[in-house]
């Protein structure tokens, strides 16, 4: 326009504003001033918009547009309320096709909420917007949290319970959706499977020996020590009939492993040496025999020794509700010897009726299941991990869940080493094509997609790591950990623990931890499977840390920074030493401490002054010896005048080193010369006593 400057703004045009006083348009000050009484209350007609919306201050425009907004449940608590009732009604209106009369719905982790719709018998787009009304932006593949899903199913008029995945398979399998099912699962597709058997007892008393004798095979040769340090799973045809055997080790620090061992078996087998008798290892094998409620059958083993007693073995177990058969009791002994072979299959055959009296049933047709009992890196093989298959049928190319990993069986192999592409129920495998270490112990469940298996493991990871970053309220914190460590009232010695499977990295962390003691705290920084690496060095020389190695073996690099570091790597292959080289370790992180030992005596006979010396007492030795070196007390009718240190000893005019009982010597008192006859000076010696853990 002309005369416009340039960049200026236009004109107000006609009816917007024109002829305004400045500051009187809306929302302006003199709008507010009138309060709430002098506002007219605006009314939104159909494609009104802000923009449209004229003669309102900016307070009335907000309230419009508050009330035209669908409140979600995020907005306030009355909002909230409004929102169950709303949602109330909404799920009655969708009117699910599931009943009452069907049961509780089943909860599981993972579940999505596509598999959610199904099971409420409603549509997934109503599903979708039911969650929306929450603030909860929704797919099909959207993962609902267990607690979520139990409130949801109550709006429906539903009973809910929550279940883990391997749970609600194991139920949809073993109770079936229809009688018909059930009917068929419980009478044709079940069979008679062999006997899962666990071998328990002290350490040397003879269990891989026996396994070894069992099997035909030199199991002990393999062992570091001539101990069990892996749960090894083995097959042994008896007959025409078969039998797993779980050889558990016998190690004190192997408390973990021989109690999963008890959960998975069938059938308990307790070594007793009959020229050693039951040891406290026998009892916690007996105790987790009884805790997983599986029976025993005891095998007195080394009956060929000269001084085997089988009445005090027997007298010993009866005095722990252990009693035989022979003496009126319920409990199977056998008489054996592993190294003449003697009882061996008198063994055998009590294992085979025992098991006959569980009538043990599995189905070969249904997903498989089971639990994994050692799980290790391999170099070209990647994850390698023993499985124990429970129920079901397990083949090449099946997806599996264990734990918080999940991955497709890419090969198997027995446990003589040869190649399976199936494996049916009470047999134990070697499996590969796991994405990550599965922790020992883990169940391990077929899935029929492999959607759902990543689903479940990414919960269960974010679970985890949810209860990670929670913080612990019964335990020290780091905080307070440092200034007491500072403040000298308590030492902390940090380990970085690798092991060559997850079993044994388990059980030393556990059994490491527990050597920890008022005086010395002991901590596993990191534990992992695999070789020692360079972050495992990293980690230790930040935190002043050990490395400790349990059969496997430093990276090139990982050894050259170790030594540019200074870091110590210790490595082992059997547990107890490992554990006495802690304990060693423990003790030198303490001070020492000091004990006085009384030297010798001498009284003041008479007081001489000599020029630039200052005083000397001439003192008589009454009994041990008065060193040079030593510490000296003065002491004055029975009380301590001075302690400090001798400045001089003299035999007449020569120095001495010390000078014993019976003799006179002259005695100079570093920094004190208010010495009088009749005095006493007492020397004593500091002797270094060494720490102990206790």
């Amino acid at each position: 326009m002309p005369g416009a400057r340039p960049g200026s703004p236009p004109p107000a045009a006609p009816g917007r504003g024109a002829g305004r006083r400045p500051g009187a348009g809306p929302g302006s000050d003199q709008d507010k001033k009138k309060g709430k009484k002098g506002r007219k209350t605006l009314v939104p007609q159909a494609g009104d918009n802000i923009r449209t919306m004229r003669g309102g201050t900016l307070e009335q425009i907000e309230e419009v547009v508050d009330n035209a907004v669908v409140p979600t449940g995020s907005l306030g608590r009355r909002r909230r309320r409004v929102d169950e009732r709303d949602e109330a009604a909404e799920a009655a209106a969708m009117k699910p096709t599931r009943s009452v009369e069907d049961g509780p719905i089943v909860v599981s982790e993972g579940m999505t909420v596509r598999e959610f719709a199904e099971k409420l018998g409603v549509k997934v787009k109503d599903l979708i917007a039911l969650l929306f009304r929450r603030g909860i932006l929704a797919n099909i593949n959207h993962v609902i949290e267990p607690e979520l899903g139990v409130k949801l199913a109550e709006q429906f008029g539903f009973e809910a319970k929550v279940m883990s995945f391997e749970e609600e398979v194991q139920a949809s399998h073993g109770a079936a959706a229809t009688k018909a099912e059930q009917v068929v699962d419980l009478t044709e597709a079940t069979v008679a499977r062999a006997p899962v058997v666990t071998i328990m007892g002290h350490v040397d008393h003879g269990k891989t020996s026996l396994l070894d004798r069992i099997r035909k095979s030199k199991l002990v040769d393999a062992e570091s020590g001539g101990i069990t340090q892996h749960i090894g799973a083995y097959h042994v045809d008896v007959g025409s009939r078969q039998i797993v055997f779980l050889d558990t080790p016998g190690h004190e620090a192997f408390t973990m492993m021989r109690a999963r061992g008890a959960r998975v078996t069938d059938v308990v087998i307790l070594v007793v040496a009959a020229d050693d008798g039951v040891m406290p290892q026998t009892q916690e094998a007996i105790d987790h025999a009884r805790a997983a409620g599986v029976p025993l059958v005891v095998a007195i083993n080394k009956i060929d020794k000269p001084n085997a007693n089988l009445e005090r073995v027997k007298k010993q177990l009866a005095e722990r509700n252990l009693l035989a058969e022979d003496w009126g009791g319920q409990t199977t002994m056998v008489p054996v010897s592993a190294h003449t072979g003697e009882g061996i299959q008198d063994l055998l055959e009590m294992v085979l009726l025992t098991s006959d009296l569980l009538e043990l049933k599995a189905n070969p047709d249904r997903p498989a299941q089971g639990v994994v009992l050692e799980a290790r890196k391999e170099t070209g093989r990647g994850v390698v991990a023993t499985v124990l298959v429970q129920n079901g049928t397990l083949k090449v190319g099946d997806i599996f869940v264990s734990g918080a990993t999940w991955g497709r069986v890419r090969s198997m192999n027995d446990d003589r080493g040869r190649r399976a592409q199936g494996t049916g129920p009470a047999t134990a495998v070697e499996v590969t094509g796991f994405d990550q270490v599965p922790e020992a112990g883990d169940s391990f469940q077929v899935v029929g997609d492999e959607q759902k298996a990543r689903g479940i493991v990414e919960f269960r990871q974010l679970e985890a790591r949810k209860r990670e970053l929670t913080p612990s309220t019964g335990k020290l914190s780091l905080e307070a950990l440092f200034s007491r460590i500072e403040t000298g009232e308590i030492k902390d010695l940090g380990v970085v623990l690798k092991a060559d499977v997850q079993g044994s990295v388990e059980v030393l962390k556990d059994a490491i931890e527990k050597l920890s003691t008022p005086k010395v705290k002991i901590s596993v920084l990191h534990s992992g499977v695999g070789a020692i690496s360079t972050n495992d060095v990293l980690l230790a020389s930040a935190s002043k840390a050990i490395v400790v190695g349990f059969t496997v073996r430093p990276e090139r690099n990982a050894s050259e920074l170790a030594e540019k570091e200074q870091v110590e790597i210790r490595l082992h292959t059997v547990i107890y030493e490992l554990l006495d080289e802690l304990k060693k370790a423990m003790v030198g992180l303490l001070e020492p401490t000091f004990k006085e030992v009384s030297r010798g005596r001498a009284e003041v006979r008479e007081i001489f002054k000599v020029p630039k010396v200052g005083t000397i007492a001439g003192c008589h030795v009454l009994d041990g010896v008065i060193p040079r070196i030593a510490g000296v007390r003065l002491v004055r009718d029975g009380r301590v005048i001075h302690e400090g240190k001798i400045s001089s000893l003299k035999r007449f005019k020569d120095d001495a080193s010390e000078v014993r009982a019976g003799f006179d010597c002259g005695i100079g008192l570093e920094r004190f010369q208010d010495v009088k006859p009749g005095d006493v000076i007492e020397a004593y010696a500091k002797e270094e006593v060494a720490p102990t853990l206790a």
